[in-house]
């Protein structure tokens, strides 16, 4: 049996940052991290450019699972606002999140990223234009990596932390105990026993962690989930907003519903792309830094917030269902024009053949209304037409939608305000705790926690 002072669950974007302020604070601890993924170089999707319309269903999805987490294989934005993005901020201040944001910011430009240019979106003249039709344009400093300069910073943390780190990969975590005031965490390779345990799952995780605070009787809440569709449409239609601000958050208010919905995930010049989360398949967007790997499209996700009330709990599982409708109906992803969906007709081969725009995913041409519930197609086709009045073009009848697209909300992990959960030693971090849902947030509450519980052990 292995003893260490701290041990680290998941490799994701809070895990890597914890690991990586261990390593840098140098108090002498023994600190071991587990993922049931590869190292980042050795993170392939087998189907990834290959003109494939669905996943294969590895044991473990590369592009889930592995250092980096879900964050390490996306297109590495690392938006610097307590406006979205979760809520670190209430257990740390807002000063000091917008501090420990920045700090990772400066990490990320020191491990590689010296070049990747830093956005805002605080542009008077475009929030002025977007409010004369009810969007709302949030304001945040975006700093894009790109998915190509994302995985060489990743490349280079690891190898700083790889001698002064106990690294386990193709690891999985299957219970974690306590006794007295020792953890022991038994995986599928060993056991091993600590004095403090980070939780840092990730979205990939969330069921895991699920059962971890069930087994402690931590308390959670879980009551929102977002469904929508990944957009993709000539570059051009939104080269004067990215050009300026890269990723616009753009949220909108429906006037039929009063429901909102809001822009997220904006890639210009990129791709869309499959995600596997859980067993399901569901669509993504990325985008590269290096030029030659530009596409002629943007893609960014429309995507409607879904809150529940009493007696449903499980708003995860509302999302999964209707990911599986596309799953069911198209062996993946659905694909679909704009145009044939308001014209209540569904996009086949050939139509999808006609199209001016060049898909950047092999995806199954079908009908996102036999899928998307009529609430929440009803309100992003209300917000396609919105935007076509700051972006002209958005709405044109060969605009592709993806579906289905969701982001699920782990629940929301009961800590206090070092992150610590009722069970004394144990902490959840990053995505996987639901107080985080972005890869700068994530970060920066690993960072935070290290040094907490550095200060801890000292």
């Amino acid at each position: 049996m292995t003893e260490f002072d701290v041990i680290i669950i998941g490799a994701g974007a809070s895990g890597v940052f914890m690991a990586y302020e261990f390593a840098k604070l140098d108090k002498g601890l023994k600190v071991c991290m587990i993922d049931r993924g590869s190292p980042i170089s050795k993170r392939v999707c087998p189907i990834d450019g290959k003109k494939v319309k669905s996943c294969i269903h590895c044991k473990t999805c590369a592009i889930m699972n592995g250092f980096g987490g879900a964050g390490g294989m996306s297109d590495g934005k690392y938006n610097i606002t307590n406006s979205f993005g979760g809520d670190l901020y209430t257990h740390t201040g807002r000063a000091e999140a917008i501090e420990l944001m920045e700090y990772v910011d400066k990490v990320n430009l020191e491990m590689g990223g010296a070049d990747a240019k830093l956005y805002s979106t605080v542009s008077t003249d475009l929030k002025a234009e977007a409010l004369r039709y009810d969007l709302h344009l949030l304001d945040a400093k975006v700093r894009h990596l790109g998915t190509d300069r994302n995985r060489t910073i990743l490349g280079n943390i690891y190898e700083y932390i790889e001698d002064r780190i106990d690294i386990r990969f193709h690891e999985e975590v299957q219970t974690v105990e306590k006794n007295g005031d020792i953890f022991t965490v038994t995986t599928d390779k060993g056991t091993y026993t600590c004095k403090k345990v980070a939780a840092a799952a990730g979205r990939s995780g969330s069921k895991w962690m699920s059962s971890l605070c069930e087994s402690f009787g931590i308390e959670t809440r879980s009551n929102r989930v977002d469904i929508g569709v990944r957009v993709e449409l000539p570059a051009a239609v939104f080269e004067h907003i990215t050009s300026k601000v890269y990723e616009s958050k753009i949220v909108f208010r429906t006037k039929k519903y009063g429901d909102l919905v809001r822009t997220f995930c904006m890639n210009p010049y990129g791709e869309v792309v499959n995600e596997n989360t859980n067993g399901i398949i569901t669509v993504n967007g990325h985008s590269y830094a290096d030029p030659a790997l530009h596409t002629q499209n943007t893609n960014f996700a429309l995507l409607v917030s879904n809150t529940f009330s009493s007696p449903f709990k499980d708003s995860n599982l509302y999302g999964e269902s209707i990911a599986r409708l596309s799953n069911m109906l198209g062996g993946g992803v659905l694909v679909q024009r704009f145009g044939d969906l308001t014209a209540g007709r569904r996009t086949n081969d050939h139509r999808l053949s006609q199209s001016f725009i060049e898909p950047t995913l092999k995806a199954t041409p079908g009908d996102l209304s036999l899928v998307i519930p009529k609430r929440q197609l009803d309100d992003i086709i209300e917000m396609i037409y919105a935007l076509d009045k700051i972006a002209p073009g958005t709405a044109n009848y060969d605009t592709l939608l993806y579906g289905v697209e969701v982001k699920f909300y782990n629940s929301k992990v009961t800590v206090d305000d070092n992150l610590e959960t009722s069970v004394e030693g144990l902490y959840a971090l990053g995505d996987g705790s639901g107080v985080t849902h972005s890869l700068s947030q994530a970060s920066a509450s690993g960072v935070y926690a290290a040094r907490v519980i550095a200060e801890q052990l000292k």
